[in-house]
């Protein structure tokens, strides 16, 4: 992949995400991505990160803006920072309950990418920050 090629596909990956196009934006990624979650545990393989999205559906409505993408010249390596803009729709297991909660939280996402697509993501966000503005922190 060339670096333009990255910036390409990583485009396509959050427009589906935004989009709510679940089964495209699986399709972008390897079979045995590396899925390593914000503070917590990293999860193997296109299933894991389905069901991670399923339950992201069920428990959360979040669109990604200002998105800025890098990629090195190899086009193996990327990185991107954006803003999530989201709602807190149901109660997520380990985590305050959610009464409809909005929030709008700086991200960023680290990615390897090979045979054009996704092997592996990492995304992160401060959860004190997201804590706070659901209100289950002062």
């Amino acid at each position: 992949m060339t670096r333009s090629d990255t910036i390409e596909l990583l485009t396509t990956y959050y427009q589906r995400f935004n989009a709510a196009n679940w089964s495209g934006f699986l399709e972008l990624l390897s079979d045995d991505v590396v899925h390593d979650i914000n503070q917590g545990g990293r999860e193997s393989g296109r299933a894991a990160f389905g069901a991670f999205m399923q339950r992201m559906e069920r428990c959360y409505r979040e669109e990604i803006k200002d998105i800025v993408i890098l990629a090195d010249e190899s086009g193996e390596r990327a990185a991107a920072e954006y803003v999530v803009h989201g709602t807190y729709l149901s109660t997520d297991e380990g985590l305050p309950e959610a009464t409809g909660q909005t929030y709008v939280l700086p991200g960023g996402a680290f990615f390897e990418l090979a045979g054009g697509k996704v092997k592996r993501v990492s995304n992160y966000y401060n959860l004190e920050e997201w804590l706070r503005q659901i209100g289950a922190r002062a």
